[in-house]
């Protein structure tokens, strides 16, 4: 029941950021549409922990500015590349171990380096992640294993 409060109340909040109207008759249209769907998702069985994992906002607060400078340095590193004609492309496929236990832990890894300009998670097997990079020098692990103990300390707080 707590996790049906929560997704009411997140879906709630997005229609009132989106329609930003605030007339009596709009407010109640957008109550009953979020009541009518959070009601729906629960016959249905589909509000569980992984479907709304309010349990990851605490560590997510931490988490989010990291990765969006991790986007934005790598970003410049791209730029750089792209800009500077000296620069040698060099494409690679490496192979990262994830120590996530959850399938929610890998799909955030995994978007994570893909949203990551330079990477892209090409595949996922079990705990191997086929990553490409634009460069290979680029990539050498260490900020991957940093990413990784990042997402997994996220979903370890949610345990």
């Amino acid at each position: 029941m707590n996790r049906a409060v929560w997704l009411w109340g997140i879906l709630f909040a997005i229609w009132v950021v989106l329609s930003w109207h605030f007339t009596p008759l709009l407010i109640v249209f957008g109550l009953a549409t979020c009541t009518i769907a959070v009601w729906v998702g629960v016959r249905m069985g589909t509000v569980d922990r992984e479907s709304v994992p309010v349990h990851l906002i605490p560590g997510a607060l931490l988490y989010v500015p990291w990765l969006v400078w991790e986007i934005f340095k790598s970003n410049v590193r791209v730029a750089r590349i792209i800009l500077a004609p000296r620069l040698r492309v060099d494409p690679s496929i490496v192979h990262f171990r994830a120590s996530q236990k959850t399938d929610l832990g890998r799909f955030i890894y995994a978007n994570s380096i893909t949203l990551t300009p330079g990477t892209v998670t090409t595949g996922i097997v079990a705990d191997d992640f086929e990553v490409h990079a634009i460069v290979q020098s680029e990539i050498d692990g260490s900020e991957e294993n940093d990413m990784n103990r990042r997402v997994t300390a996220l979903e370890g707080e949610a345990a």
